[in-house]
């Protein structure tokens, strides 16, 4: 079975790779590189096209089979899994935070914490019921700014699947690379603060694209900005028109409990 490719109107599909070749296809595409399904980007303008391309595809394979074996473990034990993703400063975290204050005594969690250096976010989180494994991306993995399917997996011996309910796994701060990646998960939440302006669901399209769910956080500070919520909804439907939109302030808890029925569904 082939893997589907994003084309620029968002569209999918999949292609069969049995003995034809890829380009068999009959509808043109401009200069850009498809890695087993995933748009790539132009490279024409590397000398090391080729070789760039050989990289990639060795680098998702590898991702999508750890991935399908982090999704068996999670199925296999019942735990519900997250990916929550953002730009750095959109309050992934303070959110995380409420939600673990709301749910102590009523769900077991488990928390993957996601950054490139340092353990600051992994300490906000924790004595707060949850169990909080850090992976530091600059410590065996490059310093990538995300995470893929083999970071995550290095976790799992310090999260006790059969110990919890759902899994949060809080991808580091970029609007870009995190959404690339399938890390096993059920499902995406993208946290999203006014104070980025409205145009980013069309300057970052892939991030918004893969969301299940996008939460609007920080409505506190909506009355001491210049920001078109309607303008940001309208650019959010051009890439993605079937996205849940959720109000939130992680400060002032108003909409966190939408997030955590949200949340229980997922």
């Amino acid at each position: 079975m082939g893997r589907f490719h994003r084309h620029d109107d968002g569209s999918e599909h999949d292609h069969e790779h049995g003995d034809s070749a890829h380009t068999d296809h009959d509808h043109p595409h401009p200069e850009t590189v498809h890695v087993e399904g995933r748009d790539v980007g132009d490279l024409t303008g590397y000398e090391t096209g080729t070789e760039r391309v050989q990289v990639l595809e060795a680098i998702f394979d590898e991702n999508d089979r750890v991935a399908a074996a982090n999704r068996a473990d999670f199925a296999q034990h019942g735990v519900r899994v997250v990916n929550l993703m953002s730009s750095p400063g959109a309050g992934k975290t303070t959110l995380l935070r409420e939600t673990l204050v709301r749910l102590q005594g009523t769900a077991r969690v488990g928390i993957i914490e996601g950054d490139i250096e340092t353990s600051i976010d992994a300490d906000r989180l924790e004595g707060l019921g949850a169990t909080v494994a850090l992976v530091n991306t600059g410590n065996g993995f490059g310093g990538e700014c995300h995470l893929d399917a083999p970071m995550v997996r290095s976790a799992l011996d310090r999260v006790p699947l059969d110990e919890i309910d759902v899994l949060f796994i809080e991808n580091v701060g970029n609007l870009v690379c995190p959404a690339e990646f399938d890390v096993g998960e059920h499902a995406r939440a993208m946290v999203y603060s006014p104070t980025e302006g409205e145009e980013k669901p069309l300057k970052y399209p892939v991030m918004f694209r893969t969301a299940d769910v996008v939460v609007v956080n920080k409505i506190d500070l909506l009355p001491y900005l210049d920001v078109d919520l309607d303008l940001f909804r309208r650019n959010l439907v051009a890439v993605n028109p079937d996205a849940l939109v959720l109000m939130v302030s992680s400060k002032t808890g108003e909409g966190v409990d939408t997030w955590l029925d949200w949340v229980a569904g997922a």
